[in-house]
């Protein structure tokens, strides 16, 4: 049987993780907790916005309402990489060779290895960004559409226009296909080979969370009283597929989930805190944690697949170890 080990905090949970082997827990305060046997804590911000983890390069990227970008390792050391005045950076990501985006009103940048940042100014304002799996390439998500970037190149940017907000961003494994959250209770994807549209609808409430399996042929969501897992298995994606629904519970909202880092397995956070398991195979359940006092709005698996840290919108955080 899984065991828990439990850590509560006092504050929202906007992201949990692992840095190396040490689990994370970055709250909306700006503080980031390590249980690195005790409860360790640093200030990183005066206010968390968006938080990202690189587990290749075993680091943690925050930034914050007081405009910095902040690294932090599993030592629990802490370095600036960006500062830009009083301006909220409200979304970051982690790239290939230590390179990190960001994004703060209508600008996107990239930070490269060397401390070299270059800002793209978009019409509109960037509410989301992600980097490429293959290249040095980022991916923006704007009003009515998406913008996909060389940011070492000189290269015309390369439009993928829809309708509507588009609030979050996300590239298959393979580089194939780009996905957006929209603000509508939808997902929006496009194959990058031909720009073939990709209509993921029917979500009872808005997107808030999005994981690809392993190997990249199935993306999970949330969204929906199960958790939304849509086919990428054939050259088209999922157009024309019906999606998986794992982990059903009636009228219990999933918040968010976390792909197995090997197997096709996801973890699946519910608007009561409950934390399930479900293999897309066969849709086998396993219960991980039972209901809590909060919304889970943060959840990500060790590297070896074993441990999945997990955070709650009421503080409610803790280790699940399924090798128990």
């Amino acid at each position: 049987m899984p065991t828990v080990a439990p850590l509560d905090l006092a504050g929202h949970c906007v992201a949990a993780g692992f840095v190396g082997d040490v689990p994370h827990f970055c709250l909306a305060d700006g503080t980031i907790h390590r249980l690195d046997h005790v409860d360790k804590v640093n200030t990183a911000h005066d206010g968390l916005l968006a938080a990202a983890f690189d587990p290749l390069a075993a680091r943690l990227v925050t930034s914050g309402e007081d405009g910095t970008v902040r690294e932090s390792r599993g030592d629990g050391s802490l370095a600036t990489l960006a500062e830009i005045g009083r301006k909220w950076i409200t979304a970051v990501a982690c790239g290939p060779q230590d390179a990190v985006a960001f994004a703060s009103g209508r600008a996107a940048c990239v930070r490269f290895a060397d401390g070299t940042i270059k800002e793209f100014v978009n019409p509109r304002s960037v509410e989301g960004i992600a980097f490429a799996p293959k290249g040095m390439r980022i991916g923006v998500a704007r009003y009515n559409g998406a913008t996909l970037i060389f940011p070492a190149a000189e290269g015309k940017p390369l439009g993928l226009q829809w309708d509507g907000a588009h609030t979050g961003i996300t590239f298959s494994p393979d580089g194939n296909f780009v996905v957006t959250v929209m603000q509508e209770n939808a997902l929006h994807g496009w194959k990058l080979a031909d720009g073939k549209h990709m209509r993921m609808t029917g979500y009872p409430a808005k997107v808030k969370s999005l994981s690809w399996s392993a190997r990249g042929r199935w993306l999970a969501s949330s969204g929906a009283p199960a958790a939304i897992v849509w086919p990428f298995t054939g050259k088209d994606g999922p157009m024309g597929k019906a999606p998986l629904e794992l982990g059903t519970r009636g009228n219990t909202m999933v918040t968010s989930v976390a792909c197995h880092p090997a197997d096709d397995i996801v973890a699946i956070g519910y608007a009561d805190g409950m934390v399930l398991a479900a293999r897309f195979a066969d849709r086998k359940e396993v219960l991980l944690r039972r209901a809590g006092k909060g919304a889970i709005t943060g959840l990500g698996w060790d590297r070896e697949g074993r441990r999945a840290a997990f955070g709650a919108e009421t503080g409610e955080c803790g280790v699940i170890d399924i090798s128990a």
